[in-house]
């Protein structure tokens, strides 16, 4: 469970005070701002300890990073890949399905479904 006190034992906020800035006249621009930078924060953590990884890996002698550029995966590796994709940009994705739903399938456009059927 998160600790909501720092190392001095003082209690900190989990969220901050007030309301959220307004950087575009749409909030739902805003919103979609929030969300992309999160996802840029999740990848930056990504990036930082993929090449962690990668650096101990190569430090033990285990695997030349030469390798990891040109592993092929196999079929049933990338079929699981895949399906983590899938099953991963649909719950990125969920709140666009939810209104799609709302709205009705018949009311969306076809360029609009041919870009949710695409991801």
């Amino acid at each position: 469970m998160p600790n909501d006190s720092n190392t001095n034992g003082v209690k900190l906020n989990k969220h901050a005070k007030g309301p959220r800035p307004q950087y575009f006249s749409d909030p739902t621009t805003d919103k979609l701002l929030a969300m992309v930078m999160a996802l840029a924060g999740e990848v930056s953590v990504m990036h930082d300890r993929n090449d962690t990884l990668e650096r101990l890996i190569e430090a033990k002698g285990l695997v030349d990073r030469s390798e990891i550029d040109t592993y092929k995966p196999s079929k049933d590796i990338m079929a699981e890949r895949d399906a983590w994709r899938e099953d991963y940009l649909s719950h990125i994705l969920r709140i666009v399905d939810l209104d799609a739903e709302d709205m009705g399938r018949n009311d969306i456009s076809s360029e609009f479904q041919g870009i949710m059927d695409s991801v």
